[in-house]
């Protein structure tokens, strides 16, 4: 005689086998995939070629497009016995409520899963050959996928429970302003949304960020499948109480649920030849080095054999020192696409900008003098110069046509001494031109 416990449980295996190859299950992984690699393949320029972006571009897909569509594909699957009226023959079988649930429910949260990890693959092999050093977070993929299987189960409860045709687009139309909401929050509550955009460029995860997400969005799941099913509903105070915990650990922690990752701050230089400046940026922009030196040549030759003249330049947040100065700000997708410059001309324009600017008070329009204008004039004319175009604010430059005009000798010892005085705020300090 066969046992009754080996029974129920070959029932449930092949309950759940047939469950994971009929109905919306599969088609819910196919369109979780393509709800993310959709709209993340138009965005491709503003995260492929680095990690931290693409995963932050991939956070947020997940949360605001894939769990409301998780949602509601399980909400849907939650009421399929109510629509079918069949909801009563369930009493007859041998099987328990919750053992039922969660068979009825494991289809969609699997095939859900694995869409995102399928979507997840492609986009980090999209990513992969543009890279410089780090590497994707297993801990934020970790929780992504927890929060995932969390809303399948909780919106197949909802299904359950709630028998109205129109909850499953209601409640997916609910949770997408219920995740994108707290974004707009300055607490750190904000945290407790799967779909809060985290620092990833450049920061790493603390060693517990997995566990605590998890514990916060599969605690709530967990608690709502006991409350519904469990013979002992009491249960359900267990999980719930350690989502509570592990939300108050989260929205005290905030922005300390993530550090500096040491491998992607550290500085990379490029090897420059004698007499060329050397340009100095964080690891991951490495594969950027002979791009940024090329555009830059025509500015290098121009300040060649000028006294004073920067002998590296670094990224501004590395901060220039005494002999530095700073590269152009340009990111991802606005300047630089799969490692290259999408605008070569511009970021000289850019650094040359930064060379040829000066970190002072705005002063006010009425004690604006002769020599302030005389000053910001000679600051045009010669970034102006170094990215050999004409003046975008001063059109037929007088100045611009001095510094032009000077004898090479003469532009060089001049430009020594402006660059001394390029950090002081005093008009008097900065010579004629």
């Amino acid at each position: 005689m066969t046992d009754p416990g080996v029974l129920v449980r070959r029932l449930t295996h092949t309950a759940l086998r047939a469950e994971l190859r009929r109905g919306i299950a599969p088609w819910t992984g196919l369109a979780v995939v393509l709800t993310l690699l959709v709209p993340l393949w138009s965005k491709a320029p503003q995260w492929q070629g680095n990690w931290g972006d693409t995963q932050t571009q991939l956070r947020a897909a997940t949360a605001l497009l894939g769990g409301p569509l998780v949602a509601a594909a399980a909400c849907w699957q939650g009421g399929r016995e109510y629509r079918r009226r069949t909801a009563e023959l369930l009493l007859s079988v041998p099987r328990g409520r919750l053992a039922q649930a969660t068979t009825a429910a494991a289809p969609i949260a699997l095939w859900a899963a694995a869409g995102y990890l399928l979507a997840l693959g492609v986009v980090f092999a999209a990513t992969a050959p543009y890279t410089g050093a780090g590497g994707p977070s297993l801990s934020v993929v970790v929780a992504d996928l927890g929060c995932l299987l969390s809303i399948a189960v909780v919106g197949f409860v909802v299904g359950r429970l709630v028998r109205w045709r129109l909850i499953a687009p209601v409640l997916a139309a609910g949770l997408y302003v219920l995740l994108g909401a707290p974004g707009y929050m300055e607490s750190d509550v904000r945290f407790l949304s799967p779909a809060e955009q985290y620092p990833l460029d450049g920061s790493v995860p603390v060693w517990w960020f997995a566990p605590v997400l998890l514990a916060w969005t599969g605690g709530i799941a967990v608690a709502t499948l006991l409350a519904y099913a469990a013979r002992r509903r009491g249960l359900a105070v267990v999980p719930l109480a350690v989502a509570v915990t592990a939300g108050a650990v989260i929205a005290h922690t905030g922005t300390g649920l993530f550090r500096d990752d040491p491998a992607v701050r550290h500085r990379v230089c490029s090897a420059a030849a004698p007499g060329t400046p050397q340009l100095c940026v964080r690891a991951p922009d490495a594969p950027l080095l002979p791009r940024m030196s090329e555009a830059l040549s025509g500015m290098f030759s121009r300040l060649e054999g000028v006294p004073g003249a920067p002998v590296r330049y670094v990224t501004p947040e590395f901060g220039p020192k005494d002999g530095e100065a700073s590269l152009g700000h340009v990111v991802r997708g606005w300047g630089i696409t799969r490692n290259e410059l999408t605008d070569p001309h511009g970021y000289l324009a850019n650094t040359a900008m930064t060379l040829a600017s000066r970190d002072c008070p705005e002063p006010r329009a009425e004690v604006v003098g002769k020599e302030a204008a005389r000053v910001e004039r000679t600051d045009d004319a010669v970034r102006s110069w170094l990215a050999d175009e004409e003046s975008l604010w001063f059109p037929d430059s007088r100045y611009l046509a001095r510094l032009k005009d000077l004898p090479d000798a003469e532009r060089r010892a001049w430009l020594g001494r402006y660059l001394a005085t390029r950090k002081s705020c005093t008009p008097a300090e900065v010579p004629a031109l």
